[in-house]
């Protein structure tokens, strides 16, 4: 009897694969079965890390480099990934950027960035793949949101809006598309370590005060995204709609 997680023959799409916890995600949905498509701006057409990983699973990558900052980009990558004669059955929206600056010296053109990469970029790209999963009457897009889609964090504001509307985003397509067919969900990560929270990292008194709040005790590792990204791609969540899944360490059970 198949696996409810098994993802064999499947085709993924996941953005900001480069590293990190798109990297990680996209690790753990070829070990399920599935080939890839890693989107990032800057990954390499060949001998990237996230196509060594895939291809150590068995299965096969094709790299998309797309500066997801240029809407003209975005539009036409979604377009090129609608079209394809091998349809794309899961797309997870995970690249992301941020801009640190207290509101009041928080400028425009970080605004506009922040939204562009994290909000506007994923609506898009669901909106182009997600027509013709209604159309076939199946499939998964999972973004990722954040704890910022729940709390409003500190000198972080256009993350935290985009983050936020992600969360909208997610619950809106869900209430149009699961009906369809079409699973919508979001992954909510914690404070994971990666290259966006280095400043944190490298702070000894935030990281502390981030770590004593965090019931498992320690920052969260990009593998620790890797099960609810399986789950939520796969026939084992066929009844999961417009879900924010906090992977967080039970940092908002706090």
């Amino acid at each position: 009897m198949q696996s409810p997680f098994d993802l064999t023959g499947l085709l993924a799409v996941v953005t900001g694969c480069r590293r990190g916890i798109g990297l990680a995600m996209a690790e753990a949905l070829a070990a399920a079965g599935a080939d890839i498509i890693g989107v990032s701006a800057s990954l390499e057409r060949l001998g990237s890390e996230a196509q060594r990983r895939v291809e150590a699973r068995g299965r096969a990558f094709v790299a998309r480099p797309a500066d997801l900052s240029d809407e003209a980009v975005v539009r036409t990558l979604g377009r090129e990934l609608a079209e394809q004669s091998r349809p794309v059955d899961i797309l997870v929206n995970n690249a992301g950027t941020i801009r640190r600056a207290p509101a009041a010296e928080h400028s425009d053109s970080d605004w506009h960035h922040v939204l562009g990469v994290d909000l506007t970029a994923p609506f898009i790209l669901a909106r182009e793949i997600g027509r013709g999963m209604v159309e076939r009457g199946r499939g998964k897009i999972i973004f990722t949101a954040s704890m910022l889609s729940f709390q409003g964090g500190i000198n972080v504001v256009s993350y935290a809006a985009a983050k936020s509307g992600i969360a909208g985003v997610t619950r809106a397509l869900a209430n149009e598309w699961a009906g369809r067919g079409v699973n919508v969900n979001a992954i909510a990560p914690g404070y994971i370590a990666t290259d966006n929270t280095q400043p944190l990292q490298n702070d000894p008194d935030r990281s502390a005060g981030i770590v004593v709040r965090i019931p498992a005790g320690r920052w969260g590792q990009p593998a620790d995204l890797g099960g609810a990204t399986v789950f939520l791609a796969s026939r084992a969540a066929d009844y999961v709609h417009g879900a924010i899944l906090p992977v967080d360490g039970g940092w908002l059970g706090r």
